[in-house]
């Protein structure tokens, strides 16, 4: 009689993949969940874009257009980039660092289910008969207290909110500790790869800045619900605007960090070189997270309640530590044989849009020139170079590079590169008129603006390439799907990878590592390989 082990049936399997502690189970969990309100986030957007398409209301109406407007930008910052960048730690860092587990992993798969029920709560806004929240994603007070924007809807997204950071809180530290207290006996800090360097750096950010907006949006929810009025009086909006901005900016690097360490293994993977000025990209990585965290004020140089040198000054040093990040990717490029896969295109696409939003941001940290742009779409032409620039172009390079790893199986490089051809071109025809219509007025967070104004042209052009980046996205998720069910078995390296992950099979199995080569550099792989080329 045969004593084989049949398969457990979905509904158990489901079941034991949604109860899982093992970091990459929780791992893939987050990413998929976030992948999923990015698509969400993402119909919201062409939506907005294909209202905006001409001057008059073609497809919504104002309070609907602040609902689409909302909802758009919390997804992306709350449900999107900062899970996905923890997705990508829970992931790789325990694989790269050598170790079995990662600490605490109930509450990293608590975090998960945190961020399903902060979407969940979002989401269920437009349910109500008083829609969604509609106060922005930064929900500024006095707007968003129950007067400004009544009804549930807001409340909900405030509660949604703060669920969302505790679940980045929760993950963030058990990366952190993870990173502290299981690295492999050899691993020393200066022989950790490049990512989980940035991934280190991004949760430092993270449970330092993060408790800020789960004070503000607790204190709005009192404020929400409550006779407390603790943003009343004549400075109860610039306090909130300090909690709010003491989180709203460093989010920008703990979602950027991630995605320039995927960019750098890429660029070294596919350079066939060690990555250029280690120790030069780890100290700019730390100097960089010190300053992100002194930056909040410059999205209040137009209060007049802020000392506007001081984060002036700051806000521009930030540009000399970016400019040694950039250096160090191009040295590794540097005379190197440079195998172009989708991998490293989106890493060079990487590196070229994110330099668009850095060197607007330029601008915007000079307070005279700040005045003049100030809530205009210069601003958002900014923004989502350095946001989707970075981190939806870094993702894909992530995504590209440790498919294999994940699964076992290839993505389809000719579906790769055409949906990098079209994602670029979609970016630049999007956002790049933003910058025009911002400097010559057109303001942020509207619906409609005059046909007389003569910016329909340009919001026409931004529209279509909001199109093309939908479509180019369409190629991706055919790609995915394909590669899922029927991509080339990838092997267990198939990039002659320079960090642990490649060292074990894929998928890794539960435990990660059946035994662990030397480990006597950031790149130990490349060690093993060079140590057989000599002998």
């Amino acid at each position: 009689m045969s004593t084989a082990v049949r398969p457990a049936p979905p509904r158990t399997r489901l079941v034991a993949l949604l109860t899982s502690t093992d970091h990459k189970h929780v791992g893939l969990l987050t990413g998929a969940t976030a992948l999923i309100f990015f698509a969400l986030g993402g119909l919201l957007a062409v939506l907005m874009r294909t209202e905006l398409a001409q001057s008059g209301l073609q497809v919504v109406s104002d309070e609907a257009y602040n609902q689409l407007f909302t909802i758009h930008g919390s997804t992306m910052f709350y449900l999107f980039a900062s899970p996905i960048a923890m997705a990508f730690a829970l992931y790789l860092v325990p694989l790269q660092i050598g170790a079995s587990q990662i600490i605490w992993p109930r509450l990293a798969l608590l975090g998960f289910w945190l961020l399903l029920g902060a979407g969940v709560f979002m989401y269920s806004g437009f349910l109500l008969q008083g829609g969604a929240g509609k106060a922005g994603w930064f929900a500024f007070d006095p707007l968003s207290d129950d007067v400004g924007t009544p009804g549930t809807g807001q409340d909900l997204w405030t509660l949604a909110v703060i669920l969302a950071a505790l679940s980045g809180i929760l993950q963030a530290a058990c990366v952190l500790a993870t990173i502290v207290r299981r690295r492999a006996p050899t691993m020393t800090m200066l022989r950790m790869p490049v990512f989980s360097w940035s991934a280190l750096v991004s949760v430092l950010m993270v449970v330092t800045s993060y408790p800020a907006l789960v004070l503000a949006m607790t204190l709005l929810y009192v404020d929400r619900t409550t006779s407390a009025a603790v943003y009343d009086g004549a400075m109860g909006p610039i306090v909130y605007q300090h909690l709010f901005w003491f989180f709203g900016h460093p989010v920008v690097y703990v979602v950027f960090f991630p995605f320039l360490g995927a960019v750098a293994e890429a660029i070294a993977t596919n350079s066939r070189k060690r990555f250029f000025g280690y120790p030069f990209m780890v100290a700019s990585l730390l100097i960089f997270a010190a300053l992100s965290m002194a930056v909040w004020g410059h999205h209040m140089f137009t209060t007049s309640a802020i000392e506007n040198r001081y984060f002036a000054l700051t806000t521009t040093a930030i540009l000399v530590v970016a400019g040694i990040e950039y250096f160090d990717c191009m040295g590794t490029m540097w005379r190197a044989k440079i195998r172009m896969r989708s991998s490293m295109l989106f890493a060079l696409g990487f590196l070229a849009l994110f330099l668009i939003g850095g060197l607007t941001g330029i601008f915007v940290a000079s307070p005279p020139l700040d005045y003049h742009v100030h809530d205009t779409y210069f601003v958002v032409g900014h923004f989502h170079y350095t946001l989707f620039g970075g981190t939806v172009f870094g993702m894909f390079a992530g995504i590209y590079h440790w498919f294999p790893k994940v699964t076992g199986r290839l993505l389809d490089e000719r579906l790769g590169k055409l949906h990098f051809w079209l994602m670029v071109p979609g970016t630049l025809l999007t956002f790049i008129p933003m910058f025009v219509l911002g400097h010559d007025g057109m303001t942020r967070r509207i619906s409609n603006y005059a046909a007389d104004r003569g910016w329909d042209g340009l919001n026409t052009l931004s529209t279509i390439g909001s199109y093309v980046i939908a479509a180019s996205l369409l190629v991706f998720l055919v790609n995915l799907l394909r590669s899922l069910r029927s991509g080339t078995v990838a092997g267990d390296d198939p990039w002659d990878g320079h960090s642990l992950e490649w060292a074990t099979s894929s998928p890794p199995p539960q435990h990660n590592f059946d035994e662990l080569p030397p480990v006597r550099s950031y790149a130990p792989l490349m060690d093993l390989r060079e140590e057989r080329w000599r002998s």
